[in-house]
């Protein structure tokens, strides 16, 4: 069986976020696989997703300030169409990825006890997210 569908992210604050909820309660059919892939796609060049920790939020903060401090806004980049925050922002996608493959048993993506998705806005101000999932399995 394959299934795909888009799936919307509310808006989000700059920095890191715990979506796990979010995304997989958007995806009814995970139920229906015993064996099987989900793929995520971020279709966004301003934001990343990522598997990290899923309990203590200061991981979400001290990686937020990791990333400001490593990727500036204020750096001397040639590409600032959109601010400030546009050109470090591709690179933080960039580095950090925008897509997922994660396995899927028993109707559940088989996370590990401490990981969670994260969606990284790297944006102030970026928006609705959009994320292609795709799901395969028997």
């Amino acid at each position: 069986m394959w299934y795909q569908q888009t799936l919307t992210l509310g808006e989000k604050s700059r920095g890191f976020h715990l979506v796990t909820e979010e995304v997989l309660g958007q995806i009814a059919e995970i139920s229906r696989i015993k064996v099987g892939l989900l793929h995520l796609l971020l279709q966004h060049t301003s934001a990343s997703l990522t598997l990290n920790e899923n309990c203590d939020p200061t991981v979400r903060h001290d990686m937020e300030h990791h990333f400001l401090k490593s990727v500036p806004d204020n750096a001397p980049y040639e590409h600032d169409y959109e601010g400030p925050d546009d050109m470090p922002s591709h690179i933080k996608s960039s580095l950090l990825g925008v897509s997922l493959l994660l396995p899927v048993q028993s109707g559940r993506v088989m996370l590990g006890t401490w990981q969670g998705i994260w969606l990284g806005e790297h944006r102030v101000h970026g928006g609705s997210r959009k994320i292609i999932a795709t799901l395969q399995g028997e």
